[in-house]
């Protein structure tokens, strides 16, 4: 093993390495940061720069842009309500609400730490668990992805709050929405209208900035307030090591969960986030704080979504299987250096496996540095008067849903999720049920049908295994302390 050790070693340490690495969280940083350019994107742009680089170092500054960008979300998300990627969406919760009290420092901080210590912790994993993790992800088959998946949309009474009614509401607008386009089963047209361009589906990312982004826009523009000014003024205090310790229970647990679901293929960093997030808030003492600014929040939403980020490469290393999206990419990058990941790689390029395990652990010591360096600069976002930020905020949006396809009609999908998010906004029916619900319902329909396929028909296959009938019982609980809480919400103290 020491031999293998040294080995990598030698393969690794190399200036090229180092700064393609560094390069790479960088950029991350910076195209999580920009609303609509996703992290495979930028991936996928870094992808032709590789080419002509060595294996590793080509491979370190995919994982660096990977990296920096699922951390670089948060950034826009705390500051402008925006989220730079998906999995940011469940940091606005908290994120932004803390900034508009003036302590956007405060919030970036908790992020920077959470995101560090759950990427170091998903790396740990996929160094020591790779082999175990991989075996019981390979488990997973529909009926276990759709009691997983049930299990998830019970986290809607979690991010509720106070106004659970209105967030079941919003949950079922989210699951009729999520059905629109083809049907991938039977291949049966759904609520398109006869608009082609509806076949597709709504693509997730205008419906995320319309939903989040737009009605900030026009409540800013619609409001008179002068608190703007302060947020620059009072956001230069940092968290302290007092909500740090407060929040490291919330960030180990969340870096455990991103760990979990990231060796599952397919799940992503969204669903993550949000289970992370509610497990917070359920174990909290002060669960009535979410939503209005709590730094235990985002310190879950952050590390749930972080935790992803090694875990994706558990099965790709592992077994060739590639975790999500973007490990599908940088699979792409193996096999063009020509490497193919799985078993055969342990034994024939071992050296270069330790390499890359070396650089991923190093990624998560220059994501803080450059994450530190980005909150001293970016955070002067929050300085910027109205009168110039919104006009920029709304080219960046209108930039980044149009880049998803090339399709303007993705912009007048933005802009009509704009709307429905503004109502939303002024009836005070919380986003973060819709966008769970939109974001899990096609993976609930298609693993519920793809399961009674397997089974002809019987329903019997949803309790065919221990790990159905454990998600079964999790959900049961959930729902249960769910009922609980709410009557005891309701219920008036004697005196």
């Amino acid at each position: 093993m020491f031999e293998n050790i040294a080995a990598g070693f030698a393969v690794f340490a190399s200036l090229d390495n180092f700064l393609a690495l560094f390069a790479g969280v960088a950029i991350g940083v910076i195209v999580g940061a920009i609303p609509g350019m996703t992290v495979t994107m930028g991936v996928a742009l870094t992808l032709p720069l590789t080419f002509t680089m060595q294996p590793v170092t080509g491979i370190l500054l995919l994982l660096g842009v990977y990296k920096g960008g699922i951390y670089g979300g948060s950034i826009t998300a705390i500051l402008i309500n925006t989220p730079g990627t998906p999995p940011a969406a469940c940091t606005v919760l908290d994120g932004y609400p803390l900034a508009r009290k003036g302590e956007a420092k405060r919030a970036l901080d908790i992020a920077l730490y959470s995101s560090c210590i759950a990427d170091f912790v998903s790396n740990l994993a996929l160094i020591l668990c790779a082999g175990f993790l991989a075996a019981f992800a390979l488990r997973f088959g529909p009926p276990e992805f759709f009691t997983l998946i049930v299990f998830s949309l019970t986290i809607i009474a979690g991010v509720a709050g106070d106004e659970l009614a209105k967030g079941l509401v919003a949950a079922c607008l989210g699951l009729i929405l999520a059905t629109v386009g083809l049907d991938i089963i039977y291949g049966t047209n759904r609520f398109i209208f006869d608009e082609y361009e509806l076949m597709a589906g709504l693509n997730f990312i205008p419906v995320l900035i319309g939903l989040f982004a737009i009605p900030t826009i026009i409540e800013q523009l619609t409001r008179r307030s002068a608190a703007r000014e302060q947020v620059g003024a009072l956001g230069r205090a940092g968290a302290t090591f007092a909500d740090f310790k407060r929040c490291l229970k919330s960030i180990l647990r969340g870096s455990a969960i991103g760990v979990v679901l990231g060796a599952i293929p397919g799940i992503g960093g969204a669903p993550s986030a949000f289970l992370s997030y509610s497990e917070a808030r359920r174990t909290s003492k002060n669960p009535e704080n979410f939503g209005k600014g709590e730094v235990e929040g985002i310190a879950a939403a952050e590390s749930g979504n972080n935790g992803v980020a090694g875990a994706t490469m558990i099965p790709l290393l592992a077994l060739g299987v590639p975790g999500d999206i973007i490990t599908a990419v940088i699979l792409g990058a193996f096999m063009i250096h020509g490497l193919r990941p799985g078993p055969l790689l342990f034994q024939q390029n071992i050296d270069i496996v330790y390499a890359i395990f070396m650089g991923i652990m190093l990624s998560s010591i220059f994501l803080f540095i450059i994450g530190k360096i980005s909150i001293r600069l970016i955070s002067r976002i929050a300085e910027i008067p109205d009168a110039i930020l919104l006009p920029v905020v709304l080219v960046l949006c209108t930039f980044g849903a149009y880049a998803i396809n090339n399709n303007m009609f993705d912009i007048l999908v933005m802009l009509v999720m704009g709307v429905v998010g503004f109502v939303m906004l002024r009836t005070r029916m919380p986003a973060a049920p819709f966008l769970i619900a939109f974001v899990l319902g096609p993976l609930l329909e298609d693993s519920f049908k793809q399961s009674l396929q397997l089974s002809e028909g019987s329903l019997e296959i949803f309790v065919r295994n221990e790990i159905c009938i454990v998600f079964w019982l999790l959900t049961v609980i959930a729902i249960a302390l769910s009922i609980r809480r709410g009557i005891k919400g309701t219920s008036i103290p004697a005196g």
